[in-house]
Order: structure tokens, then sequence, then C-alpha cells
């Protein structure tokens, strides 16, 4: 069945340094652009980042740009997401999301999110 499993997250000091990654299984995931999503405590879902399905193409959210970095990694059915110099308010639950259009048909798949506590 499709699977999205992220890891990575934990706690870190303000500045440091998090790579999150994200395993798909059970889906094309060379044919699906792939996505970052975080949602902070009490708040709704942000986009972070975006990468298309051959690494062309990188998006970011203005708060993040500079500091984070979106790979993936096609051969290891894989995404990640580098974070440099966390701040608090990157404090959020990150969830990948893999997104592919055929015709009509949209597919659309979320992990079930890893945790990133940025506090001294």
């Amino acid at each position: 069945q499709v699977q999205l499993v992220e890891s990575g997250g934990g706690l870190v000091q303000p500045g440091g340094s998090l790579r999150l990654s994200c395993a798909a299984s059970g889906f094309t995931f060379g044919s699906y652009w792939m996505y970052w999503v975080r949602q902070a405590p009490g708040k709704g879902l942000e986009w972070v980042s975006a990468i298309d399905e051959r690494s062309a193409y990188t998006y970011y959210a203005a708060s993040v740009k500079g500091r984070f970095t979106i790979s993936r990694d096609n051969a290891k059915n894989t995404v990640y997401l580098q974070m440099n110099s966390l701040k608090p308010e990157d404090t959020a639950v990150y969830y990948c999301n893999g997104e592919s259009v055929a015709g009509t048909q949209k597919y659309n798949y979320w992990g079930q999110g890893t945790q990133v506590t940025v506090s001294s």
C-alpha cells in the first residue's frame, strides 16, 4: 500500500540544523511532485517547500528561503529537507506530501508527520 514515512525530527537549539527524510513506497515516486508542509501548534497547515519530479525546480516559502533545502533521490524513493539556522518559529509537525496529475485524475498522499521542536 502507499506509504510516506517521515523521520529525522527532534529537539534542537536555535541556530541548529536537522535533516528530515521521507521514504515513499507503493507508488511511482519519480512521477510525483513532492512537498514539505508544516503545522505549528494551534495553527493551520503551512506549505514549506516543493520539488518537481526530476529535481529541476525547487520552491520555498519566504519564511524558510535561504535556510532550508529540499532534495530528492529517486533511486531511493526518498525526499529530504535540510533545515539550517533553525528558529523557534520553525517548531511544528512536518509532513511530506506527494502529488501527481494524470489527465483528470489527481493523486495525493501524506505522511504521518515528524515533530520538530526548536528551543533552548
